[in-house]
C-alpha cells in the first residue's frame, strides 16, 4: 500500500493499517488525524510527535505489543528480530536471561530497535540499560518506539516519489592544548525532524588514531537537525572538566557536514569543516 493509497483509506482501514504499527490507540488517533500527509517525511513527523507524546497508559499499550527480544509473537518482530534468533545459543541465552531480568526490574518489555543490530549489540545495550532507573528507560522507550515506527510506516506505506539524497556527517575532534587529535573518543549521532520532534539514536562511532570519524551513519530521510554526542571523559584528560560534549546543528539533504570539535582544558568550540 503506498502513501497516497493510505491517505485515501476510508478511516476504519487506516486505523487497522496503522494498528500494525503501534499498538497503541492513542498513536494511532494522532496520526491519522494529521491526513493526509503529503510525504514520507511529514508521516515520520507526525509519527514522531505522536510518539513522543505517549505517557502512562498510552505508553504501556504501545509497549504490549512488542514481544520480548529472543521470544517474537508474531512475523513482524521475527523479522526485527532475526539476528538474535540467528546467533550462537550461548548468546541467546544470556539475551533471555537479561530481558528476564530487565522485565522483573521495569514491568515492561526491552525495547530496542533491533532492525540494523547485530545481537551483541542488543546484548551491550540490555547490559547497559538494565543500570538505568525506571524514568530513564521510559524516556528511551519511546526513542526506540519512534525509531521502530519509522521503520514499520516505510515498510507498510512506501512513498513512491524518488527519495533525497540523505545528508552525511563526519566529525574530527583536536586536543588543543596537546596539539594533536583526540584518539578513541565515542560519538553518538542522533536525528530528528524537527525543533519539537524527539531525538533518536541513529548510531555511534568512535574518532580514530587521527581523531577522525569516518563511518557514522546517515542520518534518516526527513532529518533537519542532527546531534553529536561526543563522551570525553577519561580521553582527553586536558578537558575533564567537560566530560561530555553536545553539538546541534542543521543539515541539508544530499549534502556532507564536516563539523570538528576543537578541545581545550576550560572550553570548547566547533565549526562547519570540509
Amino acid at each position: 500500500m503506498t502513501l497516497s493509497r493510505f491517505n485515501a483509506l476510508p478511516a476504519p482501514e487506516a486505523r487497522s493499517a496503522l494498528g500494525e504499527v503501534c499498538s497503541s490507540g492513542a498513536w494511532v488517533t494522532a496520526v491519522l488525524a494529521g491526513r493526509p500527509y503529503e510525504n514520507t517525511a511529514a508521516f515520520h513527523a507526525a509519527s514522531d510527535a505522536a510518539t513522543a507524546a505517549l505517557e502512562g497508559p498510552d505508553l504501556d499499550d504501545a509497549l504490549a505489543g512488542h514481544p520480548p527480544i529472543g521470544r517474537p509473537g508474531d512475523a513482524t518482530s521475527a523479522r526485527e528480530q532475526s539476528a538474535v534468533a540467528e546467533a550462537p545459543g550461548e548468546l541467546r541465552a544470556r539475551v533471555r536471561e537479561l530481558t528476564l531480568a530487565y522485565q522483573e526490574k521495569f514491568g515492561h518489555v526491552f525495547l530496542i530497535r533491533a532492525t540494523g543490530r547485530s545481537a551483541a549489540d542488543i546484548l551491550a545495550a540490555l547490559e547497559e540499560r538494565l543500570g538505568n532507573s525506571p524514568a530513564t528507560e521510559r524516556a528511551r522507550s519511546r526513542t526506540e518506539l519512534a525509531a521502530i515506527h519509522r521503520i514499520r510506516l516505510d515498510r507498510l506505506f512506501p512513498d513512491p516519489s524518488p527519495p533525497a539524497a540523505p545528508a552525511t556527517v563526519s566529525t574530527h575532534v583536536l586536543d588543543t592544548s596537546a596539539g594533536r587529535p583526540a584518539a578513541a573518543v565515542p560519538v553518538t549521532l542522533s536525528a530528528r525532524s524537527g525543533e519539537k520532534a524527539p531525538w533518536t539514536v541513529v548510531g555511534s562511532s568512535e574518532t580514530d588514531a587521527d581523531g577522525r570519524c569516518r563511518d557514522l551513519p546517515a542520518p534518516p530521510p526527513g532529518t533537519t537537525e542532527v546531534r553529536l554526542e561526543f563522551a570525553t571523559a577519561g580521553h582527553v584528560p586536558a578537558t575533564s572538566f567537560f566530560p561530555e560534549v553536545g553539538l546541534v546543528f542543521r543539515v541539508t539533504p544530499g549534502e556532507h557536514h564536516h563539523v570538528p570539535l576543537l578541545l581545550s582544558p576550560y572550553g570548547y568550540s566547533a565549526y562547519r569543516g570540509s
